[in-house]
């Protein structure tokens, strides 16, 4: 700052030397340059300047700088005026701007040389894995398409260029935004819109896609993607705002493109205040709390401050792992792990007498279609004796709602497993309409929805197991469509559902389009890297005892409305059948107890009996 001082002061004399008037002021320059020395990096200190690193020089830096200078010569200013001393006028303003080119030049230079030191920033059009960097060092790198060019990709850019390892370099950008294409950003060039991208993989010789959109729909992204993985090349993408809303942005937070991003679904609304009125403080059940839709249930609520939440399953080794997660989460809620059978009259009872839930969510069910064509008894006793005795119970010890979980395997079933849960929804309205007459408080509700993205016996985890095995990879019959949602927001909108429940509605959620399960490998294959075809075969094996080509939500008798959240639909309750009716006047428990010693064939006129559009067997 020295130099500067001096340099300014022979600046305002039009660097005349010479001049007497300049010899005069700088001896008294000179005279109090310890004090200046010392004003002015007393200023710059209380600013931050010297605690901030150099190599993340930017816009705020800049301020703290200018701002920093700027009191520094006026507090200079000041002192010469309390001890009656006196320098030009023009000094101080002159002197203010030498020393920001000073104190700001070394460091966004320091900056600047840091970034560009790598390759890559000069790239050589044409050239494969090598470009010049400021210094003229070549090596090779990582060729980097980066989609997105607002503040999510300017992140990215700098973090990127900020790597100690410094492999991998942006050369290209695409966005939408008509008004970028063709100008630069970051010093890096918008070359088209997300349509060009083929064209921009092949010019650039790009290696790897980053998508670094985060505030951009579900299904926008899955445009992207779907256009991305057409070249072939690694896709890496940027998590949504909601994920990102407790952490910094960082070139860390790029993550592997997962089916998920291909699905095109957009994040899921509740409305927290008619969720937290009937869970919080209250005690709420789980059956099946082990399994997947039940422990995410489990772990939902609980955002939702319950007074205690009772976990009861069947499968002690999900449950213990729920447990330990849920204690290592929530600390502070109080989590019940209960193994038993939903089955077990007398043991449900036992806890539904010592805990008195306010709500259960009933999840418990055994929903594996092959399996159950050939366990159709087993399949009605846990499927429709469990749920019919946890909804007695419920109304017996006073629960204010009894949530049951259905699927649309149900809607005109052509399985063991479909016909049981269409067997529950008859038994929850039946349920709900003698609770109304009895002027019990408990509301019965269903809901219903289709596939759920990873859960236990699910196509997508049977797919990536597959792939890992080196395939082939395995679908029942090329036209085969199946509803997807993933597992959070299914049971975010089974919670939704319950605060809407007055009873007897069989809530519907919106699943979206239908994806074909063809589509579904192929779009795997290619996230693994891998080829259809050369790298990975895909079987046809065809369809399986029990299994649809394709699945519906709604029986053609019930309708649909809508309700306030527009996601969820409610059916119309449609009459039950005769063979319905006589089940009722029989009793459940002892109509099944009568299938103990018949066959498979009896069992079957069994079910079709009650469900009459039931085409099974």
């Amino acid at each position: 700052m020295t130099i500067m001082s001096v340099l300014a002061l022979l600046i305002r004399f039009e660097l005349d030397p010479d001049n007497i008037q300049f010899v005069t002021y700088l001896a008294v320059l000179l005279d109090n340059l310890p004090w200046m020395l010392i004003i002015k990096e007393a200023c710059l200190f209380v600013f931050g300047i010297y605690r901030s690193l150099w190599r993340y020089a930017g816009s705020d830096e800049l301020l703290k700088i200018f701002v920093g200078c700027v009191i520094g010569n006026m507090g200079f200013l000041t002192y010469m005026a309390m001890t009656q001393q006196s320098l030009p006028r023009s000094f101080y303003i002159i002197c203010t701007f030498l020393d920001i080119i000073l104190v700001g030049g070394i460091r966004f230079a320091y900056r600047y040389i840091r970034e560009y030191r790598y390759p890559g920033y000069f790239t050589i059009p044409g050239s494969k894995h090598t470009g010049l960097s400021l210094l003229g060092s070549d090596r090779e790198y990582t060729r980097v398409l980066l989609v997105g060019a607002g503040n999510a990709g300017n992140t990215v850019v700098k973090e990127i260029r900020n790597a100690e390892a410094g492999d991998r370099r942006v050369v290209a950008l695409i966005d939408d935004d008509k008004a970028k294409i063709g100008r630069t950003a970051y010093g890096i060039k918008v070359v088209g819109n997300r349509d060009y991208i083929p064209q921009a993989v092949e010019k650039y010789d790009i290696d790897e896609i980053v998508v670094a959109i985060p505030s951009a729909s579900k299904k926008t992204i899955s445009e992207i993607l779907e256009i991305c993985h057409q070249t072939k090349c690694k896709v890496k993408i940027m998590p949504s705002l909601m994920d990102l809303i407790d952490n910094k942005i960082t070139v860390k937070a790029l993550r592997d493109v997962e089916i998920e991003d291909l699905l095109g679904r957009d994040q899921v609304e509740v409305d927290l205040k008619s969720i937290t009125g009937y869970i919080s403080g209250h005690v709420v059940m789980v059956t099946g709390g082990g399994g997947s839709i039940g422990s995410e249930l489990v772990r939902q609520v609980a955002n939702y401050g319950p007074r205690r939440i009772v976990v009861v399953d069947v499968y002690e080794n999900s449950t213990f792992e729920l447990g330990q997660e849920m204690r290592r989460r929530f600390p502070d809620t109080d989590i019940e792990l209960l193994i038993a059978s939903v089955r077990d009259r007398a043991l449900m009872e036992e806890i539904f007498v010592k805990y008195k839930p306010h709500v259960v969510f009933h999840a418990a069910a055994h929903k594996h279609v092959p399996l159950m064509e050939d366990a159709a008894k087993e399949a009605l006793y846990n499927n429709c004796l469990g749920t019919e005795i946890c909804m007695e119970l419920s109304e017996k010890y006073m629960a204010e709602k009894f949530v049951l979980i259905s699927t649309d395997k149900a809607v005109n079933p052509t399985s063991v497993m479909g016909a049981t849960k269409r067997i529950c929804e008859m038994l929850m309205q039946a349920r709900a309409e003698g609770a109304k007459r009895r002027g019990s408080s408990t509301e019965f509700c269903a809901v219903r929805f289709g596939n759920v993205l990873g859960s236990n016996g699910s196509v997508i985890p049977i797919f990536r197991r597959q792939i890992a095995a080196g395939g082939p990879v395995t679908v029942t019959h090329k036209d085969i469509t199946r509803y997807f949602m993933t597992i959070p927001e299914a049971v975010q909108l089974v919670i939704q559902a319950g605060a809407m429940a007055n009873g007897g509605e069989i809530f519907i959620l919106d699943m979206g389009e239908p994806v074909k399960i063809m589509d579904l490998a192929e779009k795997m294959i290619r996230l693994s890297g891998l080829e259809v075809g050369k790298d990975i075969d895909i079987q046809v094996t065809g369809l399986r005892p029990g299994e649809k080509l394709y699945e519906e939500l709604l029986l053609s008798e019930e309708g649909i409305q809508q309700t306030q959240h527009g996601k969820i639909f409610v059916g119309h309750p449609i009459e039950c059948s005769e063979g319905f009716e006589r089940l009722q006047q029989r009793g459940l428990e002892q109509s099944l107890d009568g299938l103990l010693d018949k066959g498979d064939e009896e069992v079957r006129a069994f079910i079709k009996e009650i469900v009459p559009n039931y085409t099974g067997g």
